[in-house]
């Protein structure tokens, strides 16, 4: 008798230590579920998100214009494509017919072909030329730099706030009409 009752306290304290390590694993999985849910974990984030600043830039665009963190409009849209890019492929018409709608015209857009190969860059520069002001570099130029460019296609607005430039969408809706933006 006195074996099974050693047995029978044996197996109640393996329960006991079998639950109490099974609550501590739920309530850790719960505080990391928590975490994860949380705007901006887990992902990276394409470019500056909404309210941040643009960082300083200078640079030329095609037309042999000069554009800076001060010349861009307020409410300006400014789009980053690469050629080697299937998804930036998709999104250029649709970028070039709500750039060609925008109140404002090629004022309040800048586009940015990202590439390393002139021969490349030219296709995409011969698309957006109509509708905006744009920009050919590396994925180290100084408007990626200054708009932290990760991902590609992107597509941001932005504004002045404040006396300083910020980015007010982070993923303008290209479907949407431009006039109803404005």
């Amino acid at each position: 008798m006195p074996f099974v009752i050693a047995a029978l306290v044996l197996v109640g304290t393996l329960c006991v230590l079998n639950l109490l390590l099974s609550v501590g694993v739920i309530k850790r999985l719960r505080e990391h579920t928590e975490l994860l849910s949380k705007p901006g974990h887990g992902k990276v984030m394409p470019s500056l998100g909404v309210g941040e600043e643009v960082g300083e830039f200078l640079t030329s665009t095609v037309d042999g214009g000069t554009l800076s963190r001060e010349s861009l409009a307020d409410d300006t849209v400014v789009g980053f494509f690469s050629p080697n890019c299937g998804p930036c492929r998709e999104q250029l018409p649709r970028f070039v017919e709500y750039s060609g709608a925008l109140p404002g015209g090629r004022g309040r857009v800048v586009a940015v072909v990202l590439s390393h190969d002139a021969d490349e860059a030219n296709a995409l520069v011969a698309d957006l030329a109509p509708v905006a002001s744009v920009v050919v570099e590396t994925s180290s130029g100084p408007l990626s730099k200054a708009f932290k460019i990760k991902a590609y296609p992107t597509v941001l607005r932005v504004a002045a706030r404040g006396g300083r430039l910020v980015v007010t969408d982070e993923a303008v809706d290209l479907g949407q009409t431009a006039t109803a933006v404005a």
